[in-house]
């Protein structure tokens, strides 16, 4: 593992050395937890490890290999961090972080267990990855429930790790879920499990959907969870710096003679607009949100779901690769150009009450 770490930290340094003169923001791993949870949980993505009952591998060990896999990426990111910003960093000017899967996880229900449930969801969803680079330590609730199977760091990778290794955080949200205890209630094997956190995420309670249902499986329109999800960052982390880095509605695939409905996506532009007013919301309660990226500019080739979904602003002919524009698109240039103009206004006033201050003193 100690190989891997440095194979990491070697590629890393290749990449600061050869465009840290262009790249300012260094990303050095990307929803670590969903590549951990499909890869050596349940051995849907490459390299397809796991173990009974959580899916059906030829090898692997479902309680084990996650906590260990991402410990190295942890050590990884130390050691492209060190190197950084040690060599590169004071010449450069640039800043190095990490991205995740951030998911706004709501009690399911309204007593000490519900929000236990949502405490543990947080712990093994977000902060398993997070708290050990910003806090210097696994979650306590990890620690908890997982004893001794969770691996430790040795006292010079706590030197290394001690001061926070991340410039800024990385916030990929589209949804939200509900957090349901599954210690004192039954659950699938694999919520009623140590790894999970023993909590079932659902998208329904009563009957009631969280949000509106999108084409992506477990995926729900909830606005206000991009506030509540910037706001525990924010609480959790001391206001590190955030970018969210991606944050978009899917829509599923039609045939080509109904490419209109694809093109006049309306309810994209909906998702935008109160996924946006949420994160004002959320800086306006003070969260140093740095900028927001949405996904994507154009439909793409999306993971195991390949071309079934489209996240795009602009529509992609697969065929032709012709791309059109959207509705939402044009909504969106339009949202920046109007954005533009009430910064350059709120720029003028500041800069003439600056100037009269002056004048005064």
């Amino acid at each position: 593992m100690l190989l891997l770490r440095d194979d990491f930290a070697y590629f890393a340094e290749v990449c600061f050395k050869s465009f840290g003169d262009r790249v300012k923001y260094w990303v050095t791993i990307n929803e670590p937890m969903l590549f951990i949870k499909f890869a050596y949980s349940m051995g849907i993505y490459p390299p397809g490890r796991c173990s009974a009952p959580f899916g059906n591998c030829s090898s692997g060990n479902s309680d084990t290999e996650p906590l260990i896999a991402i410990h190295n990426m942890i050590l990884s990111h130390t050691k492209a961090t060190e190197i950084y910003r040690k060599y590169y960093q004071p010449k450069q000017g640039g800043y190095i972080g990490v991205v995740v899967n951030a998911i706004m996880f709501e009690p399911y229900s309204n007593d000490e267990i519900g929000r236990d449930a949502a405490k543990r969801a947080f712990a093994f969803n977000l902060a398993w990855f997070l708290d050990p680079l910003i806090h210097g330590d696994y979650p306590a609730e990890m620690r908890h429930y997982l004893g001794g199977n969770l691996p430790s760091f040795s006292t010079e990778e706590l030197n290394m790790i001690k001061d926070g290794l991340v410039d800024f955080i990385g916030v990929n949200h589209y949804s939200s879920f509900f957090a349901k205890d599954c210690i004192h209630s039954p659950c699938n094997p694999w919520e009623s499990h140590p790894i999970s956190g023993y909590v079932n995420l659902t998208g329904e309670r009563d009957g009631i959907l969280i949000g509106e249902k999108t084409a992506m499986p477990l995926s729900y329109v909830v606005p206000n969870g991009m506030e509540k999800i910037i706001g525990y960052l924010k609480v959790r982390y001391n206001n590190k710096p955030m970018f969210v880095t991606e944050n978009g509605y899917p829509e599923g695939d039609v045939p080509i003679e109904r490419v209109n409905e694809l093109l006049h996506d309306t309810k994209r532009v909906e998702y935008h607009k109160g996924y946006l007013a949420s994160l004002a919301r959320a800086i306006k309660d003070g969260a140093d949100v740095r900028g927001y990226f949405v996904w994507a500019l154009m439909d793409n080739f999306e993971w195991t779901s390949g071309y079934s979904l489209r996240f795009g602003l602009h529509y992609v002919d697969f065929q032709t690769l012709k791309r059109t524009p959207k509705l939402s698109a044009k909504w969106y240039r339009n949202f920046l150009t109007n954005c533009t103009k009430i910064y350059r206004q709120n720029v003028r006033t500041v800069s003439s009450e600056n100037n009269k201050q002056m004048i005064i003193m």
